[in-house]
């Protein structure tokens, strides 16, 4: 087991105008990632998150209850745990601010300890992978915000670990960006069978790299599963819509569909509908009864509205 918690707590005293009072930011946590497992690990601002991966890293001590990484105590064997780690945290750097992006690879081989012919072929490896050729030798300070993320990324990667943590790694980022780090997260999973924990508030990046979804609400864990199971639980509707070849009335009346909307004086129709209880396929076939379909497109549940719910059926 990568990562296992059982029971972990972490509380912290805060001021309160002149009280002060304790606050559990994480509560009675207990969960499982296996090795190569892709997991998601989301909710609201506050919910916990980074103070969970501070634990699971050994930067925070908890409270109560026990916590493995790597099959290591974090905090005792915080040396040990950190070669078999990488993490990158959005907001903070592991590069040093005035060297070239290459002098902060060198730095980080020679802390890991890898020898001089592996670091210059892992780094080598990352630098194709990540495009990262055309400012290596520039000063980290100078380059952009999306290639910075990306010698982040390549910094956490370059002593192959078997756990990578990214905390909001493509916030502020470009679309372009997104898709390059995206595109790379996929591959060096296939290739090296790295597992991968996301905090993020950007629901693409959870939609595009994870298998499985952890959410958690004020420090208590609220749904385990898959995206598709989680907008299931909470009732989350898919919606068809359609481009019809003339205006038409609001669609009402489509068995096990809800007209949502329309526009273009009624070109483009939207209908909700249960993917537990009918298709896509059969709303469509309703719909070409009553007029012609030109084209047509599926919009998936908006997860931040699916997490909101299910918060919301928690209380």
């Amino acid at each position: 087991m990568i990562i296992e918690t059982t029971g972990l707590t972490r509380e912290f005293r805060v001021r309160d105008g002149l009280r002060r009072r304790t606050v559990r930011a994480v509560d009675d946590l207990s969960l499982a990632v296996e090795a190569g497992e892709s997991v998601g690990y989301i909710g609201a601002n506050g919910a916990g998150k980074s103070t969970t991966i501070k634990m699971l890293v050994g930067i925070l001590v908890p409270t109560a209850g026990e916590v493995r990484t790597c099959g290591l105590r974090p905090v005792r064997d915080r040396r040990d745990l950190a070669r078999r780690i990488g993490v990158v945290f959005g907001q903070r750097s592991q590069l040093w601010w005035d060297l070239p992006v290459r002098e902060s690879f060198e730095i980080l081989a020679t802390i890991h300890g890898l020898p001089a012919g592996e670091a210059r072929a892992r780094t080598a490896e990352l630098v194709e992978l990540l495009e990262m050729d055309d400012f290596l030798a520039t000063p980290v300070r100078q380059v952009s915000l999306g290639q910075r993320m990306r010698a982040e990324i390549a910094a956490a990667l370059l002593h192959r670990p078997d756990l990578l943590i990214l905390d909001e790694p493509t916030i502020g980022l470009d679309v372009l960006s997104k898709q390059r780090l995206r595109e790379f997260l996929v591959a060096e999973r296939r290739e090296h069978g790295t597992t991968l924990l996301l905090t993020t508030h950007d629901m693409g990046d959870i939609e595009r790299l994870c298998d499985r979804v952890l959410v958690v609400d004020h420090g208590r864990l609220a749904y385990d599963g898959t995206l598709d199971g989680l907008a299931r639980t909470v009732g989350a509707q898919r919606v068809l819509v359609v481009d019809l070849a003339t205006p038409a009335d609001d669609l009402t009346g489509i068995p096990d569909a809800t007209h949502v909307r329309s526009e273009g004086g009624g070109l483009r129709q939207h209908l909700a509908f249960d993917a537990e209880s009918t298709t896509a396929a059969r709303v469509l076939a309703a719909v070409s009864e009553s007029a012609e379909v030109r084209d047509l497109s599926i919009e998936e549940p908006e997860i931040e509205d699916v997490v909101r719910r299910l918060y919301a059926a928690s209380r």
